[in-house]
């Protein structure tokens, strides 16, 4: 995505500046206010947030880039520090000079000196919109305003371990499934390229009529041989225009709304997204951010731009006076369970709870999905690999059937 430099102003009136990345300066301008922040002028840069003074060209290169692990333990040993009554710049200093990513040391230092020139620490942290979220920045943000950081820090650490376990789950979950399709795939190029080739040789000496299958997979063989080229080259081409109609607003919105449908992989993405919704929005009410802030908040932090759009739409009914539960069921992306909860918290005044017991349902699920996808997918790639065997056999076996029973008769 581009990265924007903007200029805008606090709510004590002061000016702010800095990078932030988005697909566009409406988004921009949304991350702003969610912050707190009015913008004053935003425009397109190719410019980072990223300090890389004192870098070689092979340092930047080779350097390892900050990682959500990075951030979650920065967050877990900030709590633990500003807990224990430990100055919040000793405490980064102590942070910088352990550290052992040189990239995130570079950060804290960077975090030291903006602090130390006045800026508030989620001010300094949105110079850095590559480590640090737009909603780990408007939690530490309202952290700031509630005197609650060291709790605001805990919360962010839980909220990043549980996001980055979801993540390796859904990983090790279709990585086998992965395997075998690439397997696959690699195994018909090998046969169109190397064995169909060799059988075609032998066909072409028996001067006979081949089987309709058999002239098909020569065809593809031969097609393919004269024209990888072409294949190639269009491929390429393919995928490279998909990733630019994805990184446009209306094809990411678009890519997103398609995704939930996909059999069996749509309603983990849906329910997974949905789980770190609830959580994210928990902790945003937990912490003391009005309804309306918490999901133009919690908006940004849903990595779908369709259920982006549908929360946002939740954020406006509310704005308008409606209550959770009819913007919610407007939204069309609940469970009508789900709706019974929201219902009874909102009339019980506890949606933050209900909005964490969501969540775990939510993960529950999610995790259950998971743990059947291998048996899910396991019939669909039998079934594949079955046709495929089919049809190799009968393209080339059946011909070869055909001329020793013909040599048996004779």
């Amino acid at each position: 995505m581009p990265f924007f430099a903007y200029k805008g102003r606090n709510a004590r009136g002061e000016l702010m500046q800095g990078v932030l990345e988005g697909l566009d300066s409406g988004s921009v301008a949304d991350q702003l206010f969610g912050t707190g922040v009015t913008p004053i002028e935003i425009t397109l840069t190719n410019k980072t947030a990223a300090s890389s003074s004192g870098q070689t060209l092979w340092d930047k290169l080779t350097e390892k880039k900050v990682t959500s692990m990075d951030v979650q333990l920065f967050s877990r040993q900030l709590y633990t520090l500003l807990k224990s009554g430990v100055p919040i710049m000793r405490g980064l200093a102590g942070l910088q000079e352990s550290a052992v990513s040189k990239s995130f040391a570079r950060v804290i230092k960077d975090l030291r000196e903006s602090l130390d020139s006045g800026r508030e620490l989620s001010s300094a942290m949105r110079r850095h919109p590559e480590v640090f979220n737009n909603f780990y920045l408007s939690m530490v943000k309202v952290g700031e305003m509630t005197g609650r950081l060291e709790e605001v820090f805990l919360r962010l650490f839980d909220h990043l371990e549980f996001d980055r376990d979801m993540r390796n789950r859904v990983k090790s979950a279709t990585r086998y499934p992965t395997f075998v399709v690439i397997a696959m795939v690699i195994a018909m190029v090998v046969v169109n390229i190397f064995v169909i080739p060799q059988f075609a040789k032998v066909f072409a000496a028996m001067h006979t009529e081949l089987p309709l299958m058999t002239r098909i997979l020569m065809g593809t063989s031969r097609f393919m041989l004269d024209y990888w080229m072409v294949l190639l080259v269009a491929l390429v081409g393919v995928i490279a225009a998909a990733r630019a109609w994805i990184a446009t607003p209306a094809g990411r919105y678009t890519w997103d709304r398609k995704k939930l449908g996909i059999p069996i992989a749509g309603k983990i993405i849906l329910k997974g997204t949905m789980a770190r919704f609830a959580r994210s929005f928990a902790l945003s009410s937990k912490s003391g951010v009005p309804i309306v802030h918490a999901l133009t908040v919690v908006s940004q932090t849903v990595d779908n731009a369709y259920l982006c759009a549908r929360i946002e739409q939740m954020r406006d009914g509310v704005e308008r006076g409606e209550s959770i539960l009819r913007t919610s069921v407007t939204a069309g992306v609940f469970t009508p369970i789900v709706l019974q909860m929201i219902a009874v918290g909102e009339e019980s005044g506890s949606l933050d709870d209900l909005m964490d017991e969501i969540a775990e349902m939510y993960e529950r699920e999610v995790d259950y999905e998971l743990k059947t996808l291998s048996a899910q997918i396991e019939p669909i790639l039998i079934t594949f690999l079955g046709v495929m065997v089919l049809v190799l056999a009968l393209g080339i076996f059946l011909p070869i059937w055909d001329l020793g029973s013909a040599a048996l008769k004779k």
